[in-house]
């Protein structure tokens, strides 16, 4: 996984809308997320960065600057595992096998 980070030129809601439509539209990209006081765009998934600005640009985004690449967090992986797990033991009965069945004689016992 990737994280690419983009400074484009967005004005207003309908480009905005406009972008994220695009760069949606690529394979490999999982989520796209823009930030419009700062005018970037996060992208993280496995697409090319270079294919993803090259297809901003084509679709009117001229000023369209990969600004950062670099793999994208886990949040999953930082969640703290607790130091003492709490085991619990089950214990089970034990059985005997009986084998009362005999070929010779079906109702002798093999323990007897």
């Amino acid at each position: 996984m990737k994280k690419m980070v983009l400074q484009l030129t967005i004005e207003d809601e309908k480009r905005k809308r406009k972008a994220l439509k695009v760069v949606a539209a690529v394979e490999g990209v999982d989520s796209v997320a823009v930030d419009m006081k700062e005018k970037k765009m996060t992208v993280i998934g496995e697409a090319d960065p270079v294919f993803v600005t090259a297809r901003l640009r084509k679709f009117g985004f001229n000023f369209a600057e990969l600004q950062s690449v670099g793999p994208a967090k886990d949040e999953k992986k930082e969640e703290e595992k607790p130091e003492n797990p709490t085991v619990v033991y089950v214990q089970r009965p034990y059985y005997y096998d009986y084998s009362f069945a005999n070929d010779e004689n079906p109702n002798a016992c093999t323990i007897c």
